[in-house]
């Protein structure tokens, strides 16, 4: 496949994303992993981490129908969307996770997603070990606040570290399978883990 086929295809998604009033071409990965795992249903709580500017959120609540909810999360500030509830913090502090609490109301979520990303430094080994962090974060967030049988989606940039992450994920969950949406660019790293029906 050529470089200019595969930079034309990329094109492609942008395009497309911003044709059907998506904010991020990522929301196409996230269709394509709900169209080959059936992630979401009708009526589900979904928690976003890393949401900004939106494309998941938008996705997700696209999914779980009018009542359905979904929160989105980010460090960065994210412009209002319809339906979804915005918290901008940190997911890594626990004032951030405290606020999520509230807005749950002691309910647990059917769904985690983490489309997270490090601030690409450019220096592959440091990117991923950042990227790697941010997992064990989402992890993290996905067994407290996902009720048993919920499931989890992660961003994960592939590395050295990467087989020892899914395995810790197989730990909590009873399917993990690795994931390369056809919307990701080809020159990129990461795939997505896909982990369903947490354990009791």
């Amino acid at each position: 496949m050529t470089r200019w086929y595969i930079e034309k295809k990329s094109e492609h998604f942008y395009k497309e994303a911003k044709r059907v009033g998506y904010r991020a071409r990522s929301a196409f990965k996230l269709q394509q992993i709900q169209k080959k795992f059936n992630i979401f249903s009708k009526k589900d709580f979904v928690i976003d981490l890393g949401a900004a500017p939106g494309g998941w959120s938008q996705v997700a609540k696209e999914l779980v129908g009018e009542y359905g909810s979904v929160i989105g999360i980010d460090i960065l500030p994210i412009k209002p969307l319809l339906g979804v509830h915005l918290i901008q913090g940190d997911i890594t502090e626990e004032e951030t996770g405290e606020e999520i609490n509230q807005q749950m109301n002691n309910k647990k979520a059917d769904v985690v997603i983490s489309d997270m990303s490090p601030d690409i430094t450019g220096n592959y080994s440091v990117d991923q070990a950042r990227s790697m962090w941010l997992c064990e974060k989402a992890l993290g967030t996905s067994e407290t606040m996902l009720k048993p049988g919920g499931h989890f989606i992660c961003k994960i940039f592939e590395g050295q570290d990467t087989q020892k992450f899914v395995t810790k994920v197989k730990q909590h969950f009873n399917m993990v399978k690795k994931f390369s949406p056809t919307a990701s660019r080809k020159s990129s790293s990461e795939i997505y883990l896909i982990a369903k029906s947490l354990k009791r």
